[in-house]
């Protein structure tokens, strides 16, 4: 019986030796992530937008432990990288991070973080990236997976779609608060009061009003700007163009399918305007009673109108549907 009794209290010593450093260090690991979570949140009440360098980004968002998420953006902002994707990217990433900062229910859950290339080129090193702005959500456990990097090309860099991805990258939902903005009110309004001002000065004569042309290119112009992708940007809200930080290549055209740049729906709204225009010269040119030389150069100017901006629509497409296999004067 005494032995057993000195052999139980034997285990009970070593085990309680084996405990000492493990609970040792556990207690080091919460101390070092208090002390993590308490200067992200200073920062934070200060800035919505942490500024990392790679110091402050290997200890804060690489490093373990961490029971929060970091949302970082990587970009290039000085004036000298001519990236004016970055400049309206970061404008968004700003309303997101407010909107989330001034929230009733913001926590420590979630904190967004800027990397410049100029403050910290290692890091893109360290990461390979050859491009900005990219957002990547660095995950409370783990490494970051495919899903936390943001499409940006695909889903543009609105605020409303970086919090829907926010949402379903780490649940914490975000309600986009954006500043008053007057400027589509007070156009709205100057435009109701100049159409109001030409009605009461042409009020004796409103023969204009039934104008058939002037309606027709109201709606032509319309029509152009709706099959253009006008009404995508506005929902999307996709960079005007693209250029790479490293070769200074901008890129207009978008080689997916599934995106499209700001400046694209301008060249296709160019392209389906000269086809059009190509087609109303070739109608004037059979249907008018102007003489027959006069309509012989219409006829001559809208045949080419519609085939050069036809194939350069064709290319358009071919550039963007890969493997499509019809062309027609160029590939």
């Amino acid at each position: 019986m005494a032995a057993l009794r000195v052999l139980m209290l034997g285990v009970l010593v070593v085990l309680m030796a084996c405990e000492g450093p493990w609970a040792a260090g556990q207690k080091r690991k919460e101390m070092v992530l208090s002390e993590k979570v308490s200067q992200l949140m200073e920062w934070a009440s200060k800035r919505a937008v942490i500024r990392m360098n790679g110091d402050k980004f290997r200890r804060l968002v690489k490093a373990p432990p961490r029971n929060y998420s970091v949302v970082v953006m990587f970009t290039a902002l000085q004036p000298h990288r001519q990236c004016a994707v970055c400049k309206q990217a970061d404008e968004e990433y700003q309303i997101l991070a407010n909107s989330w900062r001034y929230s009733s229910a913001f926590t420590n859950k979630v904190f967004f973080a800027m990397v410049d290339f100029d403050e910290g080129s290692d890091v893109f090193q360290m990461l390979n990236m050859n491009s900005a702005p990219t957002f990547i959500n660095f995950p409370a456990k783990g490494k970051p997976k495919r899903g936390d990097t943001y499409e940006l090309q695909v889903r543009g860099f609105a605020a409303e779609q970086l919090a829907r991805w926010i949402a379903d990258r780490t649940d914490v939902n975000i309600r986009v608060i954006r500043p008053p903005n007057y400027a589509g009110p007070l156009m709205l309004g100057l435009l109701l009061a100049v159409i109001g001002g030409l009605v009461y000065l042409r009020r004796s004569n409103l023969d204009f009003l039934y104008n058939k042309t002037g309606w027709a290119f109201a709606a032509l112009c319309f029509v152009l700007a709706m099959t253009s992708g006008q009404m995508w940007n506005h929902i999307r809200g996709p960079p005007y163009a693209h250029k790479n930080p490293h070769t200074g290549q901008v890129n207009y055209i978008h080689g997916s399918s599934q995106a499209q740049f700001v400046a694209e729906t301008h060249i296709v709204l160019l392209f389906n305007g000269g086809v059009t225009l190509g087609m109303v010269l070739l109608h004037e040119a059979a249907t008018s009673d102007m003489d027959v030389g006069k309509r012989k150069i219409m006829c001559v100017a809208g045949v080419g109108l519609v085939v050069l901006f036809f194939s350069w629509l064709l290319s358009v497409f071919r550039s963007k549907y890969h493997g499509y296999p019809y062309s027609f004067l160029m590939s």
